[in-house]
C-alpha cells in the first residue's frame, strides 16, 4: 500500500509507470497494434490492406509487399490481415524471393491457422521447400543465381514437417531430409533423419524405405572401408528391424540377400585377420579367428578354408 512505501519507494514506482506507458505509446511502425481497441486497429488495418491492395492493382509490386506486410505485422486482429499476408508470400514467390516467400508463408501459418487459405499455404511452403531439395528453386545475391545451401533447404524442411506434424507432408518431408543428407554423404545425419521418421511416423509410406536406406548406409560404410565389427552389426540390425516391422514390403527379398551379404563380409574379415596373424608369426592368434569361422559358417568356402588352415597349423 502506498501509505506504507517509502517516498523513494514511490517515486521509483511513478517513474516505472511512466516508462511503461511511453514505450507502450511509441510510433514504430513495425510493431502489432495492442487488441485494446479492436474496432480502431481493424478500421486502420483495412483502410492499409486497401492500399496495399491498390498498388498491387496497378503492378507496383515492391510496395505492395511492404504495404501487405505492415498490415499483418501491425495489424494481426484486422479482418484482411491473413490474405494481406498471404498475398505478401505470394508476391515474394513470383519475385524469386525464396527465402522471404517462405518465411511469409511461416508467419501466415503461425498467426491465421484458422483461415481458410492456410492449406493452400501449408501446400505452396511444402512445393517450395521440395523444390529446394531437389535443386529447382535459386536464389539471389548481387545477381548472381545460386542453389540454397544444404542448412537452409533443411531448416525448410523442418518447418514443413513441425507445421503438419503427423501428416504426409510431414513424412515427405522428413524423408526428404534423409535423402540429402544420405546424397551429401552425410551418413551420421541420413541415419538420424531417416530413424526420425520411422520411430515418428511408423505407418508412413515412407518409413520402411527409411528404415531399408539405415542398412544401406552402414552397409556403404563398410564397403568404403570402414568394415569394423559394428558397422557390419548395426546394418544387420536395421535390415532385421525393417524386417520384422515391415514384413511384405516390396524390399523384403532384397534385405534378406544384403543380410547374408553382410554374414559373407564379417567372414571375410575374420579370415583375413586370421591370415594376418599367420603370416605375422602369431599362429596361436591366428588360431583364434578360423576357429571362429568355423563356429559361424558350418558350410561353405570359408569353413573350408579356415579348417584347411587350422589342418596345417596341427589341429
Amino acid at each position: 500500500m502506498l501509505r506504507a512505501m517509502t517516498p523513494r519507494l514511490i517515486a521509483c514506482a511513478l517513474l516505472s509507470a511512466s516508462v511503461f506507458l511511453l514505450s507502450s505509446c511509441g510510433s514504430d511502425s513495425d510493431m502489432p497494434i495492442m487488441a485494446g481497441n479492436t474496432q480502431a486497429a481493424a478500421s486502420e488495418g483495412e483502410s492499409l490492406y486497401q492500399k496495399a491492395k491498390q498498388a498491387d492493382d496497378a503492378g507496383n509490386t515492391g510496395k505492395a509487399i511492404k504495404l501487405y506486410e505492415q498490415t499483418a505485422t501491425r495489424f494481426p486482429f484486422a479482418p484482411s490481415a491473413p490474405q494481406a499476408r498471404f498475398r505478401q508470400a505470394q508476391l515474394l514467390e513470383q519475385q524469386g524471393e525464396v527465402v522471404k516467400a517462405f518465411k511469409a508463408y511461416d508467419q501466415f501459418l503461425e498467426r491465421f491457422q484458422g483461415s481458410g487459405l492456410y492449406t493452400t499455404a501449408l501446400n505452396r511452403q511444402a512445393a517450395m521447400a521440395q523444390s529446394a531439395a531437389d535443386g529447382d528453386v535459386k536464389s539471389s545475391m548481387l545477381g548472381i543465381k545460386t542453389k540454397l545451401s544444404l542448412d537452409k533447404t533443411v531448416e525448410m524442411l523442418e518447418k514443413v514437417r513441425d507445421n503438419a506434424p503427423k501428416s504426409t507432408t510431414a513424412a515427405k518431408a522428413q524423408f526428404t531430409i534423409g535423402q540429402l543428407y544420405e546424397t551429401k554423404k552425410k551418413s551420421r545425419e541420413a541415419i538420424a533423419a531417416y530413424r526420425q521418421l520411422v520411430r515418428d511416423q511408423p505407418g508412413s509410406a515412407q518409413a520402411p524405405e527409411a528404415l531399408f536406406r539405415v542398412g544401406v548406409i552402414m552397409t556403404a560404410e563398410a564397403d568404403r572401408g570402414n568394415q569394423n565389427q559394428a558397422n557390419l552389426d548395426l546394418a544387420r540390425e536395421a535390415f532385421n528391424d525393417y524386417l520384422i516391422q515391415y514384413p511384405g514390403d516390396s524390399r523384403n527379398a532384397e534385405a534378406r540377400r544384403l543380410i547374408d551379404s553382410l554374414g559373407g563380409r564379417d567372414l571375410q574379415r575374420s579370415y583375413d585377420i586370421a591370415e594376418f596373424y599367420q603370416k605375422t608369426g602369431k599362429t596361436e592368434s591366428a588360431k583364434v579367428y578360423y576357429r571362429d569361422i568355423l563356429s559361424r559358417a558350418k558350410s561353405g568356402p570359408y569353413h573350408d578354408k579356415a579348417r584347411a588352415r587350422l589342418k596345417e597349423l596341427g589341429e
